[in-house]
This record gives C-alpha cells, structure tokens and sequence, in this order.
C-alpha cells in the first residue's frame, strides 16, 4: 500500500495523521508512507521525528481582513493543486488522506480530480474551512464529533470514528501510573497545563489556584506545565508567591510523559483542541476546559460546549474572572469523589476506543472499491 497524508500548520492536524500512518505500517509494515504539508508548519518537526518522509508545496491560509497577503493565498489556493498533482504522480499513492488545515486544500483537491481514493479526517465539533471546501469531491469524511456532519451536508460520505491517537492513551491505568509516579492512592492529583508554548493567562489561573488552594493542602498533589515560552515568567511567579515551600506542587517546562500523567491524574485542567479532549475521553478523566480564545472560528470553545452541555466537562473562560472561577471548580471537584466519578463516566461516552481500527479498515474497503 502507498499512501500520501497531508494536513499541517498546528498539532492537532498533524498528530491525527501521524496516528492514522502508524495504524497502517502497524498493520502493513510494508506500506510507503509520505507525508505533504508546508515549510512552515510545526509538520516539519513532529513528521521527520515520526519517521516518514515529509514533502512540501506551496499554500497560504486565508485571514478574515483583506490584505496583500490574502491576494497571495487566494491565488496559491487556485494554483497550489496543479502543483500538487506533481508530488501525486511522483509517490503514486493509492490513497490520499487529508486531516485538515489548508495544506489539505491542493493535495486532496488534486488528487480527487486524478481519479484517486481520497479521505479527510476532521477532529474538530464544527468543520474547518479546508474540509468544507472538499466535502463535494472527496470519497470519505471521518469524524470525532458527529455534531460537525451537520455542517457538510453530504450524509453519505460522512463516517463516525471518533480521533485517531497515538499510543499510550488508555493503556495504562490508575494505580500502574501512580506507582510508577509515586503517588499514593489516597491522593488526589490535578495535572495541569496550557499547551507545549504555555498560555499566560492559564498559567497566571493556575499558579493563583496553587496559592490560595492547592499549595500545602494535606491530601492533594498538583502537577502543572508552564509551556516553552512562558517558563521562566511562570517560574518566577513560583518563586515570589514562595510555592516553591510546597512539597505538594511541582512546576515543569513540558510533559514528556503526558499518557501516564493522564493516567494518574484526579482532575485535569487543560485547554480544549480535539486531540486534548480525546485524550481526555479515552483515559477517562474528570476535566475543567479553558478554551482557547485565539483560536480560528473558536473552535476550542465550540468542542468544549459539546461536553459542557452533556455535564461530561467543566467548562471556563479565559476571562478577568478565571482566578476566581478556577478556584471555586477545582475545590468542587477534589472535595466530591462522587462528582469526579460521575464526570469521569460521561466524558468515557465520547471516546471511541477502536477510532484507529475503525479508519484503518475502512481505507482498505475505500481503495478497493475505487479500484
């Protein structure tokens, strides 16, 4: 089997695609997979350290206020396919599979027009603009959330899978974890973080919650991620508000463990991309969403609204009351075991444990009936 993955630009599109091409050298170890995005997306550092090719062609994503730099995307969004369809012939694939963001715009556009099996996977509760756009040409659209088909208007076509992950997620469990971690059973552990480069405003939150709550609390252990560039301001903060006299709080750059930190955690804070909240509902963790703001079409809010609405999620707003509210949720939920556990449950109902089977077998039936 050959196959070309394309979707780039931030995380949750392209560890989607890495997850689908482990799935099928997993179960094909022969399979040649390549990967197409731009040279500018954080696809340059997570596919060549996944270990497959990575390819390049040339697009812009649109902004919302007329610019110079619209004119420039707009015309690459016309020509950018053409090119692509060099890059299609050279790897021959048998099947293209897009995961969203704009480089998915040419290669699955492309190859749709040459004939060949094409697939988009989109993570997200409300569709983004690239699948939108391809909706009427491709064979097959996968989905984490069945609330975005509403929005695609081709029944026929749309697929629910839930998100690929990678390994890790829900295969470890609680009391594994928390030995490995040394963490006491009796604990309860809130894990949190605002994503690889940090969030201030999140941090600022969290760092009020270790001062006025968690710091010192008998009982209670609170592990916190500050992101890349945050950390030497956060680190700061830690040490004038004197948290560093905690044995019960630990500050970190990044979690490089996250799957058993998932594992072993009690309540979650985090922000609320699709990849996080599968992550979430595949390990089965009491969660309080922060969604980020600065995000296309709020798409981190409209994710955690599906969960709020269903009381599987705690649901904040970064706003001048996030210290505040932050507080308030967190003493809710480590002081009512009962809540946690039924928070626990309900996030559980969004999780589709067999998502990578699921994709992988249906691709295989894709390429044989197109062929």
């Amino acid at each position: 089997m050959r196959v070309l993955m394309t979707g780039g630009g931030t995380g949750g599109h392209v560890n989607p695609a890495i997850a689908i091409a482990d799935t099928i050298r997993e179960n094909i170890p022969g399979a040649a997979i390549a990967f197409v995005g731009t040279n500018k997306g954080i696809e340059n550092k997570l596919v060549p350290e996944a270990g497959y090719p990575l390819l390049h062609v040339n697009v812009m994503g649109l902004r919302r206020s007329l610019s110079l730099k619209n004119i420039k995307a707009a015309y690459l969004a016309l020509t950018s396919p053409a090119k692509a369809k060099r890059i299609i012939r050279q790897w021959n694939p048998d099947i293209v599979i897009g995961t969203g963001g704009y480089v998915s715009w040419p290669v699955v556009k492309a190859a749709a027009g040459m004939g060949i099996p094409t697939a988009l996977h989109e993570s997200n509760a409300v569709p983004g603009m690239a699948v939108k756009m391809l909706a009427g040409v491709v064979d097959r659209i996968y989905l984490n959330f069945m609330e975005a088909g509403a929005e695609l208007h081709c029944p026929e076509k749309l697929l629910h899978v839930g998100c690929p992950l990678r390994k890790g997620f829900a295969g470890i469990s609680r009391e594994r974890a928390r030995k490995e971690l040394d963490i006491p059973e009796d604990t309860v552990y809130v894990l949190s973080y605002g994503g690889s480069l940090g969030a201030e405003k999140v941090n600022a939150a969290v760092l009020d919650l270790m001062e006025h709550y968690t710091g010192g609390r008998e009982g209670v252990f609170h592990y916190h991620a500050t992101g890349s560039i945050e950390k030497e301001i956060a680190a700061g903060w830690f040490r004038e508000r004197k948290l560093d006299r905690f044995q019960n709080l630990q500050l970190t750059e990044y979690i490089y463990d996250m799957p058993r930190r998932m594992a072993a955690a009690d309540v979650v804070i985090c922000r609320a991309g699709a990849m996080t909240i599968s992550e979430l509902a595949a390990a089965g963790k009491c969660a309080v969403l922060i969604p980020s703001p600065n995000v296309t079409n709020n798409q981190q809010y409209k994710n955690a609204r599906v969960l709020a609405d269903k009381d599987a999620a705690a649901l904040l707003s970064e706003d001048a009351q996030l210290g505040t509210a932050l507080r308030d949720t967190v003493a809710q939920l480590v002081e009512n075991g009962n809540l946690r556990r039924q928070r626990e449950e309900k996030i559980r109902g969004f999780a589709v444990p067999d998502a990578n089977k699921r994709i992988f077998l249906d691709i295989q039936r894709l390429i044989r009936e197109k062929k």
